[in-house]
Parts: structure tokens; sequence; C-alpha cells
């Protein structure tokens, strides 16, 4: 079984920081792109960064400069390091992978749970 857990979420107060992992276990042979996606309460979730599995990466503007994204193949991680938060970056952020190759076999679009971030003062 294949898992994608998010955490690092919580609360924190504009201008400060958090970094956010999703980590994947299981009998995994290797992860394409992941993306970090995020959606606010009564809006529509979209991809705030994303990491190819050579390594490039990619953000939405409202986070250029702000956030950045990695990964550690060794792992099986991925990282959002987020700096400057603001109070509309609160949101439950996701993580996904496109494409998963495991012992079993291939899985496409994977989620995880989700993790919740609240920029509040």
């Amino acid at each position: 079984q294949v898992q994608l857990v998010e955490s690092g979420g919580g609360l924190v107060q504009p201008g400060g920081s958090l970094r956010l992992s999703c980590a994947a276990s299981g009998s995994i042979f290797s992860i394409n792109a992941v993306g970090w996606y995020r959606e606010a309460p009564g809006k529509q979730r979209y991809l705030v960064a994303g990491i190819n599995s050579g390594g490039s990466t990619n953000y939405d503007d409202s986070v250029k400069g702000r956030f950045t994204i990695s990964r550690d193949n060794a792992k099986n991680t991925v990282y959002l390091q987020m700096n400057s938060l603001k109070p509309e970056d609160t949101a439950v952020y996701y993580c996904n992978a496109d494409k998963i190759t495991t012992e079993w076999g291939v899985l496409y679009d994977y989620w995880g749970q989700g993790t919740q971030v609240t920029v509040s003062s």
C-alpha cells in the first residue's frame, strides 16, 4: 500500500515560515512529478509549486520568491519551504504525485490527505 503523508502545517504569524513535507511510503521504485496544491474555504484547489523528476521547478505567481519546493529522492520526500507567509496563504495544502512506480504497478494522480496552514496574528 502506498501512502502520501503531508506534515508540517500549523498556525503561524504573518511573516513567519513553515516547512511542509510530503513523504511517500510503500514499495516505491520511483516518483515522477510532484506538486503542492492548496485549497482555501470556498475556493478551488490549485497548484502552487511543482517539481519534476529532474528537479525542475515551477511556481504560481502568488508564491514566487517566497516558497521553495525541493525533493529528496532517497527519502521519497518532497518539501515546501514557505517564507514570508501572508494571511492569504491560509489553506489546506495537498501534495500530488502524477505517477508513482511501485513493486505492484504504476499509480497515477495520487493525493495525500492534506495539512492545514493558518497564517494569522
